[in-house]
């Protein structure tokens, strides 16, 4: 059985919660600011009574790690964790009408009608069943009613997956959370590569303040792991930090610019350079952020010259 264990390695900050769901992975769900607080309040008060519900938020804004913190705090956590893509999971399992224990379905705002209409019915049968026995928790990148309000979303699914929703807020929109989610993910990368402790130096958690972050807690800890890699004496400095200089206008000042071509292949490229921009042409790092491999984003630039950096 999972224990729910709250601890703190550094002194208590107000707002902040750390909470391990068990020895084998250990989820920090961190935050001070109001936004923050208040979702781990409406988590924390629906979570004993869910049945079926959404989390929304933009990608790296950590809708995983709310939904294990949602699976911490209720009935079901004795069980399995059991997160699916929505698309493989109706494909794959033969019967989606037997759900149970609790399942955290990932990027259900990317199913094909046909998919749409199967999540239908299996939401339909879930509601005929007892309370307690499963709990569906779906995430999306968009909002679901806004989907829906566009034809691209089955109205009734949209209205049944967000009759409770948890809306994350992009991490520019809470900065307040920079500070201690960057200690929180350094003591966590430390310990990854058994790593002594590492500290922000004068002037890094101002570097981190300044930056939009649109790829918001996951590119946060994919720029600290890559300067914990380049500090050599327990310190990061604003260098080490792979961000834009002060005098770079930040992303969403940036006056918008187009692809060439409107053809999936083009607009996929030039996203790819965007973020491979924004990295100063760090590969292993802009892959991570994309959630793909070197070798797909070698094939994606299309371009043979980019091997011999």
């Amino acid at each position: 059985m999972h224990s729910t264990v709250q601890y703190q390695t550094q002194p208590p900050v107000s707002g902040l919660t750390l909470v391990e769901l068990d020895s084998a992975s250990a989820v920090p769900v961190v935050g001070v600011s109001a936004a923050w607080r208040k979702l781990l309040m409406q988590a924390e008060m629906a979570a004993p009574h869910l049945q079926v519900a959404t989390i929304e938020g933009e990608h790296g804004t950590g809708k995983h790690t709310l939904a294990r913190y949602i699976f911490s705090r209720s009935p079901l956590s004795s069980t399995r964790f059991q997160r699916r893509d929505a698309r493989e999971w109706l494909v794959t399992d033969a019967d989606p009408a037997t759900l149970a224990g609790f399942t955290y379905l990932d990027r259900v705002d990317l199913l094909a009608p046909p998919g749409q209409g199967l999540l239908l019915g299996v939401l339909k049968n879930l509601q005929d069943r007892p309370p307690g026995r499963a709990v569906l928790l779906a995430s999306s990148q968009t909002s679901l009613r806004q989907m829906a309000g566009q034809g691209l979303l089955l109205p009734d699914l949209a209205f049944r997956l967000t009759a409770i929703r948890f809306a994350i807020p992009p991490l520019r929109m809470r900065r307040e959370d920079v500070a201690p989610l960057a200690q929180s993910l350094l003591e966590r990368i430390c310990a990854r590569y058994q790593h002594r402790p590492v500290a922000l130096g004068p002037g890094a958690l101002a570097r981190l303040l300044q930056h939009n972050w649109p790829g918001n807690v996951r590119e946060l800890a994919s720029v600290l792991e890559a300067a914990l890699l380049e500090t050599g004496n327990g310190v990061i400095r604003p260098i080490d930090l792979a961000l834009p200089s002060g005098d770079e206008p930040l992303p969403e000042q940036q006056p918008a610019v187009r692809p060439e071509s409107l053809a999936l292949d083009a607009v996929i490229r030039h996203h790819v350079q965007y973020v491979l921009d924004l990295n100063r042409g760090n590969k292993l790092r802009s892959a991570r952020q994309l959630q793909i491999s070197r070798s797909t984003l070698y094939r994606i630039l299309g371009n043979e010259s980019l091997l011999a950096h």
